[in-house]
């Protein structure tokens, strides 16, 4: 199984906005779920902690196997994910790992 966790730093102007555009994120990943084959898990996280250092978003995902993550990186769904989200984005970190299976 691989972890596919990807951090990002939201834009907005005011508290308000970035709030929004943080929503709009997380239902655009939600959106994934069902649709995108080997998929496992997809969680999406809020940062809590406020801390200036913090990411704003995590969305933690599982893949049967690179195969899976590899294809979902090409995968139409997660295209028109990327493509939603594009321009709310203004920092992304990411990591990928083999896990076990719980």
């Amino acid at each position: 199984m691989i972890r596919h966790i990807v951090m990002w730093n939201v834009r907005g102007a005011s508290r308000d906005e970035k709030l929004g555009n943080i929503e709009r994120l997380k239902a655009s990943f939600h959106s994934l779920r069902g649709r995108i084959p080997g998929l496992l898990h997809l969680e999406v996280g809020v940062d809590t902690s406020g801390v200036d250092y913090a990411c704003d978003v995590v969305l933690v995902s599982d893949f049967a196997s690179q195969a899976a993550l590899d294809a979902y990186a090409v995968h139409p769904e997660h295209l028109r994910v990327k493509a939603e989200i594009g321009d709310m984005r203004i920092a992304r970190h990411q990591v990928d790992y083999a896990a076990a299976k719980d």
